[in-house]
């Protein structure tokens, strides 16, 4: 017995590269044992020690305290235990280690007839595998289902405060009626649906219901007042001190605008004096000379060039006489009708602010009464 060299390190292979099991095959020194003295002995030994218990538990010993398949004569060596051995280098859970009996007697409890079993050490639980999953699963769904709320969310109410907000900002004065029509046609339309998302159709009253929460809210806001029916646009809060620059700046702009438009109604007050000035200087002149001949009349509008008398000129007209060609050689001067009756005095002077008395007076009867300040 003494000289059974077996024992469960002998057994094993280190196989830490390979997540297979491997077999191993366990041979029994052959030795005689002889039946009676064998199966008494070793029963003796287990009341003894007080491991007759821990035998019946293991199923070595049976209820009345006899060998469980005790055969007696002589073992065949052809006896074996098979094993499998799995190596736990990759598994991160730990086995606790277990008592086994003594190797003076792993002969005799070998060569009882036991089955062999198979060891397997898994290296992950599955139920904790899958909770893992399952928990990775939900968190993912979680973030997706609340980054379709947060859209949804975006294309409700804020998506149609901005709409509703365009919609007063461009009109300045309008209505709930007008602004929910319009909505209503421009989201119902299907060649606004730009995106797969917004291929669902929008209900009209739903629509409706949330113009109407985006105008109290701008309301609210003081981005807009409303008087009964009426909608006014108010304007987006901003700084102070952005928005009081904002207005000097656009004050300039307008400064300059009113002095241009200004210029420009001096300049068709003295072209509508000038022209009846020239129509009442025309009139006396057919009254005391007569009307003027065919070819020697000037009609309205017209141009005319002035250059040196050495100036070489290239005329060419068209067909139609609608297009001139001028080729000049040297400097020259283009001067319209207006130019050329301020010239010949119908303005008054009043171009050159050198006017008399009484060619004001006749000048201010020429204008409307509205215009007469212009003039002065």
């Amino acid at each position: 017995m003494a000289s059974n060299n077996t024992t469960l390190a002998s057994l094993w292979i280190d196989d830490a590269g390979q997540g297979s099991p491997r077999h191993v095959t366990a041979v029994t020194p052959s030795k005689t044992l002889s039946g009676g003295n064998s199966k008494d002995e070793l029963i003796q030994f287990y009341r003894s020690t007080g491991l007759d218990s821990v035998a019946k538990d293991v199923g070595i010993l049976d209820f009345n305290g006899e060998i469980k398949g005790f055969t007696g004569g002589h073992q065949s060596p052809s006896n074996q235990i098979q094993l499998v051995a799995v190596p736990i280098a990759q598994s991160p859970s730990k086995m606790s280690p277990h008592l086994l009996p003594k190797p003076s007697l792993a002969s005799q409890i070998m060569s009882s007839a036991v089955r062999p079993q198979v060891i397997q050490v898994d290296a992950t639980s599955p139920w904790s595998a899958k909770r893992r999953a399952s928990d990775f699963l939900d968190s993912d769904y979680s973030d997706s289902k609340r980054g379709k709320k947060g859209d949804k969310g975006g294309k409700g109410l804020r998506h149609f405060s901005m709409k509703v907000c365009e919609k007063v900002q461009a009109k300045g004065v309008t209505s709930y009626n007008e602004v929910a029509d319009e909505l209503v046609t421009e989201f119902s339309d299907p060649r606004n649906m730009l995106s797969p998302v917004d291929v669902t159709p929008y209900d009209q009253k739903n629509i409706r219901r949330r113009v109407y929460d985006a105008l109290n809210v701008l309301m609210a806001m003081n981005i807009i007042s409303k008087e009964k029916k009426e909608i006014r646009w108010i304007g987006l809060p901003t700084n102070s001190a952005q928005e009081c620059q904002h207005l000097e700046i656009e004050k300039q702009k307008r400064i300059e605008r009113i002095k241009l438009k200004t210029q420009q109604l001096q300049e068709l007050i003295l072209q509508q004096i000038a022209f009846k000035n020239l129509v009442q200087r025309n009139r006396e002149l057919e009254k005391s000379q007569g009307p003027p001949a065919s070819n020697s009349a000037i009609q309205l509008p017209f141009i005319i060039v002035n250059t040196s008398k050495q100036t070489v000129i290239d005329c060419s007209i068209s067909n139609d006489k609608y297009e001139y060609l001028f080729k000049f050689d040297n400097t020259f001067e283009i001067h319209d009708d207006i130019e050329v009756l301020k010239r010949m005095g119908m303005a008054f002077g009043l171009e050159r602010g050198q006017c008399m008395s009484q060619d004001l007076a006749r000048a201010s009867k020429m204008v409307p009464k509205s215009l007469e300040p212009y003039v002065i």
